[in-house]
């Protein structure tokens, strides 16, 4: 591990997990991670399927929600993705992270839910963890000032509309409370890193080695 001033980077060649860090804080939760997943019709399938899965195999509570009016929908290459609760119920409660997967369509339909807007304004204000992968962090977070005096990245194509561009070309970048990566190939990276704010880098090698992401 190599570290300067604020900033962690770990290099990736075969055995470890690409993350830059800034700004580190410290993800508490009380017992278990409780985790907001949003889907939607047009959710890019890989990026959702990681986190969720990443995440259970670490023991969070993972709640999948659909923004659509029904819990299934149809992801961005036609696999049918089913949610736990509709929005309108998931909105009741509280998280300790809300992690937005991206894919075009779908990132696009995140950000036109004001419900979804608003508790993800809500998990800010609290300075409590959210983020988002691929097209989320540009159409969605930026738009809506989730950004704002934050380092991130997104999708290559779509790094231009993040209005602070110096880490962009990161895999994944933590800042403070907030966590973006690029797509559907940093997923795996993305969501281990998420797991290594909530349980400890040691839980996260072990479920990369366990996943033969690293070298057992």
């Amino acid at each position: 591990m190599i570290k300067f001033s604020s900033q962690v980077m770990r290099s990736n060649h075969g055995g470890d997990y690409t993350v830059t860090e800034l700004n580190s804080i410290k993800w508490s939760f009380n017992n278990i991670p409780q985790i907001l997943v949003p889907i939607a019709n047009g959710t890019e399938e890989m990026e959702a399927t990681m986190i969720i899965d990443i995440l259970r195999r670490a023991k969070a509570n993972v709640v999948v929600i659909s923004v659509e009016d029904k819990l299934e929908v149809v992801a961005s290459r036609g696999v049918k993705l089913v949610a736990d609760v509709l929005l309108d119920e998931a909105a009741k409660l509280s998280y300790d992270l809300i992690v937005l997967p991206g894919g075009l369509p779908g990132a696009q339909a995140f950000s036109q839910s004001d419900k979804l807007v608003n508790l993800l304004k809500k998990q800010m204000e609290a300075s409590k963890p959210y983020g988002a992968i691929c097209a989320s962090p540009a159409l969605v977070l930026e738009p809506h000032g989730l950004l704002k005096g934050k380092k991130a990245t997104a999708y290559p194509a779509l790094c231009n509309k993040l209005s602070d561009q110096t880490e962009v070309d990161n895999r994944v970048v933590v800042d403070g409370n907030l966590i973006t990566s690029r797509g559907p190939g940093t997923s795996m990276e993305f969501s281990l890193a998420i797991v290594e704010k909530f349980f400890g880098r040691e839980k996260a090698v072990e479920l990369a080695k366990s996943m033969v992401f690293m070298h057992p």
